[in-house]
């Protein structure tokens, strides 16, 4: 096995790419599906994620509300070929959250999300 091969399987067993995460399944503790990642929120000086969009709610897309959520409250699952999170759908309602076609201030809204989920913004 060449060097190239070897530095290949590491990699590709611990990186995926974004548009794969995207539409990802969200599962609650009881693994039941709560939804599903929109989009991954990427720091743009520091390369590593802020938050992943979730979204659950509405009917076949209509009326879901996105829920940004900070990268460290999710845990990939293999078993369930998903993200699974320790919060329940009535905590994650209770978060902040915007609308599909609400602005989102995202350099104004660190401190409410974080202090939300009890964790520390990637940046601390």
């Amino acid at each position: 096995m060449t060097q190239e091969q070897t530095n290949s399987q590491i990699v590709g067993s611990t990186l995926i790419a974004s548009d794969r995460v995207e539409g990802t399944a969200v599962y609650g503790p009881d693994h039941h599906r709560i939804g599903r990642i929109e989009r991954l929120m990427i720091d743009k000086v520091t390369g590593k994620v802020a938050y992943a969009v979730l979204t659950f709610g509405g009917f076949l897309g209509m009326g879901e509300d996105h829920y940004p959520l900070p990268w460290a409250k999710l845990h990939y699952d293999t078993k369930l070929d998903g993200y699974q999170v320790d919060l329940t759908e009535d905590q994650l309602r209770a978060a902040p959250k915007f609308g599909k076609d609400d602005y989102w201030d995202w350099s104004g809204r660190h401190e409410q999300v974080h202090k939300h989920y009890g964790v520390d913004p990637i940046w601390y």
